[in-house]
C-alpha cells in the first residue's frame, strides 16, 4: 500500500495512493486518523485501510492538485547512516567503516515532496544524497538481524541534503546535516509488504534531469536488517522513527575540487527508488 500525507484545509490528512487517485482517509472514515496513529496500530490499521478500499462510491482526489506533507510529522528520531556504500566512502576519501557510522537530524529538517528547499544564507556548498529511508513500525530494542525486518513498517525516498562547508567545520557533522528542510522525504510511505526485498532496489539521483547517482541498495555495506539491529542495541527505536540508510557514489563532494559545482537556487533534485517513487525538490 502506498500511503502519503497531504495538506487540506490547513490540516495534514492521511491519504492512500491508488490508480484512480488519492483517497482522503480522514474524509472517508470521518475521523482524523494520522500517519503516526496508523503506524502505531500496525496490521490492524492496515487491515482497516484495506477494507476501506473495498467501499463503494469512494471519492478520489487528483494527485496533481494536492500539496504534499512529509510522510511523518514528528518522529522521535531521525537517524542517518554515513559512508554506507563502499564507492561513496572511497570517493569521500574516508575509511570503509567496520560498523555503521551514525549521525542524526532533527524534525526541523523534514520537508515534503515538491516543497521548495531554501539554501542557508551562509552556505556555498550544498550537496545531494539519494537514500532509501526506513520507517520503523514497532518498538525495537536489542533485536537480532534475523528478526530486524519484522520491525519495518515501510520505506520511502529521502535526500540527505548536506551543507559541506558546515559539515566539515569541525569533527561533528551535525551542523551541516540538520539545517531547516535538509531531510526531504516522500512522496509516499510504501508498506514493507509491497516493497518486498529492500536490499535489491535501483536508486537514482538527478539534478536538472542529469543523472548524478545510479546504484542498487544491494551495494550497501550494512543492509537494512544490520542497521536496525545495530541501532536497536544502542537505543530503542520507536514506531514512526525514520532511518536514512546511506547514499551511493556520485555526490558533489566526491568530484575533484575543480569540478565541484554545488547546488544553486533553481536546481531541481530528484531522488527515484524502484517500487517507491520519485522525491522532487527545487532549491531556492
Amino acid at each position: 500500500m502506498k500511503l502519503l500525507n497531504f495538506k487540506r484545509n490547513a490540516q495534514i490528512h492521511l491519504g492512500i495512493k491508488t490508480e484512480y487517485g488519492i483517497i482522503d482517509v480522514c474524509a472517508a472514515l470521518k475521523e482524523n486518523l494520522t500517519m503516526e496513529q496508523l503506524i502505531e496500530q500496525g496490521d490492524a490499521g492496515l487491515a482497516q485501510l484495506q477494507s476501506l478500499l473495498n467501499y463503494q462510491n469512494l471519492s478520489y482526489i487528483d494527485e496533481t492538485n494536492i500539496s504534499y506533507a512529509p510522510i511523518v510529522s514528528k518522529p522521535e528520531k531521525i537517524i542517518c547512516v554515513g559512508l554506507n556504500y563502499i564507492s561513496h566512502a572511497k570517493e569521500s576519501n574516508m575509511q570503509i567503516p567496520a560498523s555503521p557510522v551514525l549521525f542524526s537530524k532533527f524534525a526541523n529538517a523534514l520537508a515534503a515532496h515538491q516543497e521548495p528547499i531554501r539554501i542557508p544564507r551562509d552556505s556555498e556548498k550544498i550537496d545531494y544524497e539519494a537514500e532509501l529511508v526506513i520507517v520503523i513500525g514497532k518498538t525495537a530494542k536489542d533485536v537480532s538481524e534475523a528478526e530486524a525486518l519484522q520491525y519495518v513498517y515501510g520505506y520511502s525516498a529521502g535526500n540527505d541534503l548536506s551543507a559541506r562547508d558546515f559539515q566539515f567545520r569541525s569533527g561533528q557533522w551535525l551542523l551541516g546535516k540538520t539545517c531547516d528542510q535538509f531531510a526531504p522525504v516522500g512522496p509516499y510511505l510504501v508498506t514493507a509488504d509491497e516493497v518486498g526485498d529492500a536490499g535489491n532496489l535501483h536508486i537514482q539521483c538527478t539534478v536538472n534531469g542529469e543523472v548524478r547517482q545510479s546504484a542498487n541498495t544491494k551495494d550497501m555495506i550494512f543492509n537494512c536488517a544490520a542497521i536496525i539491529s545495530y541501532v536497536s542495541h544502542h537505543m530503542t527505536l520507536q514506531p514512526g522513527d525514520i532511518i536514512y540508510s546511506g547514499t551511493p557514489e556520485g555526490v558533489i563532494l566526491g568530484y575533484p575540487e575543480g569540478q565541484q559545482k554545488w547546488l544553486q537556487p533553481g536546481d531541481t533534485v530528484a531522488v527515484s527508488i524502484e517500487k517507491i517513487g520519485t522525491l522532487t525538490n527545487v532549491l531556492v
